[in-house]
């Protein structure tokens, strides 16, 4: 099983530089890079798009992931110019996790109707599929075919039936860890392989002390027994060093 790491930090938290903390974790071992999209939660967690940028220009090598873009809070057309912005300067080290999204903070911040957020997002994903496959649609032309010719895997952040879908329509499925036990995201991953899914990946283990290494070294063999393909860390403020989470699972 790969270990990635998270490249923001999901709760208050002083200033950091993003190129920084990038090369850290990358010189560090780990072989994924990830940033979900948080928005009006009272801290600050840079943007995706942005903070992937700055990371692709700072390391080599190691894949670097949206965990996950909330493809309800954008236009389909402007979601697809920053996505085929970001693959020319990420190139084939990117990997494009979207979702539904999962909090009504972020909803209200930009003022987008939550309760409709699945019917927004299979409306505005099918768009954003042929605008990143196409460079255009009938409403847009973005982007040329020299643009368009690598095809970005796609991964879906879901639960509950929504995992079978994971398994049916995208590449990849993400599991987050943050509201889950690991025995709910191991039964999840039994169904997902089941409806054939590919690659499975579980996300934002929290690593807050040094007290936390002994038990999310367990957590990770765990998923690495059960058949995940990747596991991502979340280091948290003050959390211990990178080379110490890094050494929980050796290559």
């Amino acid at each position: 099983m790969r270990l990635g790491a998270t490249l923001a930090y999901l709760s208050p938290a002083p200033p950091f530089s993003i190129a920084t903390r990038a090369k850290r974790l990358a010189d560090a071992g780990f072989e994924s890079l990830w940033i979900p999209q948080v928005i009006g939660r009272g801290f600050l967690v840079p943007d995706p798009f942005v903070t992937l940028a700055v990371a692709a220009t700072a390391t080599e090598d190691v894949e670097l992931g949206t965990a996950t873009v909330q493809v309800p809070l954008h236009h389909p057309a402007d979601l697809a110019h920053r996505i085929l912005s970001l693959s020319a300067v990420c190139g084939d080290r990117l990997t494009l996790g979207v979702s539904p999204g999962s909090t009504d903070a972020d909803y209200a911040a930009f003022e987008r109707d939550y309760a409709a957020r699945f019917r927004t997002f299979d409306r505005n994903l099918a768009r954003l599929r042929v605008l990143l496959a196409q460079g255009r649609d009938e409403h847009a032309d973005l982007a040329p075919a020299a643009f368009t010719n690598r095809r970005l895997p796609l991964l879906l952040g879901s639960w509950g039936a929504k995992v079978e879908r994971a398994a049916r329509e995208f590449d990849g499925w993400l599991a987050s860890a943050v509201r889950r036990t690991s025995e709910e995201i191991i039964d999840a991953h039994e169904r997902y392989r089941a409806a054939g899914g590919r690659r499975a990946i579980v996300c934002a283990i929290r690593v807050s002390t040094e007290d936390d290494l002994g038990p999310v070294g367990e957590q990770l063999h765990r998923y690495a027994e059960a058949g995940f393909d990747d596991a991502v860390v979340l280091i948290e403020p003050g959390g211990p060093a990178p080379e110490r989470v890094r050494a929980l699972l050796p290559r």
